[in-house]
């Protein structure tokens, strides 16, 4: 009995219609389109990080390595975040945050080019928060940053 069931199972097996799998008559596109923005929520440069006994931001820094352009500024830290603006090649600006996996780094930018201190970080600020003064703010990409002071 059983010998004729598994024989029977058998040859259903072989009755079926085959099916074609064409998932892969297509060739697979190499070039990936490149990330478009998204519409990510804004993440505020904080200052204070190291406390009311430091500067609001703790270092400056400079465009390197940047060829033709300049160095786009992001509303968040991350690669698909909205441009907020650009530091132009040799700008200084104040270093105030940095992100988890260190790749971005939450600066404050006067539009001159030069380290402003109206723009209120190189005091200490009494608690952390969210930067919120006269100069512009974001994030720009540590690969492109050389540290020159703090």
């Amino acid at each position: 009995m059983r010998r004729a069931l598994l024989m029977s199972l058998a040859l259903l097996a072989g009755c079926g219609e085959a099916v074609e799998d064409d998932h892969f008559a297509e060739p697979i596109d190499e070039e990936r389109p490149a990330p478009t923005p998204v519409d990510t929520e804004a993440v505020p440069v904080r200052i204070g990080e190291l406390g009311p006994s430091f500067a609001a931001c703790n270092a400056a820094g400079t465009t390197r390595n940047l060829g033709d352009g300049g160095l786009g500024v992001r509303a968040a830290p991350f690669d698909t975040a909205a441009e907020r603006g650009e530091i132009a090649a040799g700008s200084r600006f104040f270093v105030c945050a940095r992100s988890h996996d260190q790749r971005w780094m939450g600066v404050v930018f006067h539009d001159s080019g030069a380290l402003d201190l109206g723009c209120g970080v190189s005091a200490p600020v009494t608690a952390r928060r969210a930067y919120d003064g006269p100069c512009r703010s974001g994030w720009v990409s540590s690969a492109f940053v050389k540290l020159v002071a703090g």
